[in-house]
């Protein structure tokens, strides 16, 4: 194992810079509030534009709390997406905060194909109002 050279610097990434990295979709984090306390789980993603879309169960704990809005309602969530090399300790984190929903039946969306083989029905729209990153690299 090699040793990096020189001790990483931080550094804040602009909005462009953010999609950019989370455009490929792939594995991020949801957290939201369960209603028993803050809760992250991960959820494969595909970005439609500057939004996120995820599936999850009719079960699942988020879209139980989104079930029970009316049509429309939106419930604040975070989405986080990573990548880092440890043995370089190098690497980026993007977060979005905004309003997630339940798209209907009837709403075209991204086609998103859950990783877990039990069905995931359940399609959640993130909205982002707040997009920001930081990333670590090595001078």
């Amino acid at each position: 194992m090699s040793e990096p050279q020189g001790r990483p610097t931080l550094s804040e990434l602009d909005r462009e810079a953010c999609l950019a990295l989370i455009a490929p979709g792939g594995v991020g984090r949801v957290a939201f509030d369960d209603g028993e306390g803050p809760s992250v789980l991960p959820v494969n993603y595909v970005m439609d534009g500057e939004e996120v879309v995820f599936r999850t169960s009719l079960a699942g704990r988020l879209n139980q709390k989104l079930a029970g809005l009316l049509s429309g309602a939106e419930v604040r969530i975070a989405f986080e997406v990573d990548d880092f090399d440890s043995e370089m300790r190098e690497g980026w984190s993007v977060l979005l905060r905004g309003g997630a929903r339940q798209l209907g039946d009837e709403e075209d969306s991204a086609p998103v194909e859950p990783w877990p083989a039990d069905a995931r029905p359940a399609r959640i729209r993130l909205n982002p109002k707040e997009i920001t990153g930081r990333r670590l690299t090595v001078a």
